[in-house]
């Protein structure tokens, strides 16, 4: 009787488990494919008249954040150190309202030229219509040459959180007050 009752306490396991391993995959096959139809339903469709030569930007892969800007020029453009210059992209964009177009640097030839955009991150609100420029900022201490074609700067679309001012008298208190740069590597260090 009693390995009757073992045989039977393992069966019911094994039921329980089998049954408990097909509701697990099921709620993460859901959950996978609800992500997925989320994330392709949050693509934001953004109008863009094209005049240049280079294709249009695009995602390098499937997990990039930001489409590669070109520069669209004919022939090679110099910046000489300690300098800007404008580079045109060839591509205009409708921003839809309540988002903007954020241009960031690329890290490699932010890192290895030192050419980044001299605002840090360039803003393209809904309202604007003219090309898209990147003005590259060159921090090394050679001139460097920017090639037709050339991937110069990256270009992400963001959701724009509107805000009005609450003028207070005071601030709520922090542990970190008003401590300015840097201040949090002293509180560490301490």
């Amino acid at each position: 009787m009693a390995a009757a009752k073992a045989v039977k306490n393992t069966a019911v396991k094994a039921v329980k488990n089998t049954a408990a391993k097909a509701v697990k995959n099921t709620v993460v096959k859901a959950v996978k494919n609800t992500a997925a139809k989320a994330v392709k339903n949050t693509v934001v469709k953004i109008k863009v008249k094209h005049t240049g030569k280079s294709p249009l930007p695009a995602y390098a892969s499937s997990g990039a954040a930001a489409m590669d800007l070109v520069a669209e020029i004919g022939r090679s453009q110099h910046i000489i150190q300690g300098s800007n210059q404008l580079i045109p992209t060839g591509i205009y964009v409708q921003v839809p309202v309540g988002y903007c177009a954020k241009i960031y640097a690329r890290s490699g030839i932010a890192d290895k030229r030192g050419l980044a955009p001299s605002n840090g991150v360039g803003i393209i609100d809904s309202d604007y219509r003219g090309q898209v420029f990147v003005s590259l900022c060159n921090s090394s201490e050679v001139t460097q040459y920017i090639e037709p074609g050339e991937r110069i700067a990256q270009l992400v679309i963001e959701k724009v959180i509107p805000f009005d001012w609450e003028l207070v008298d005071e601030l709520e208190e922090t542990d970190r007050g008003i401590g300015g740069f840097g201040s949090t590597d002293q509180k560490a260090a301490s």
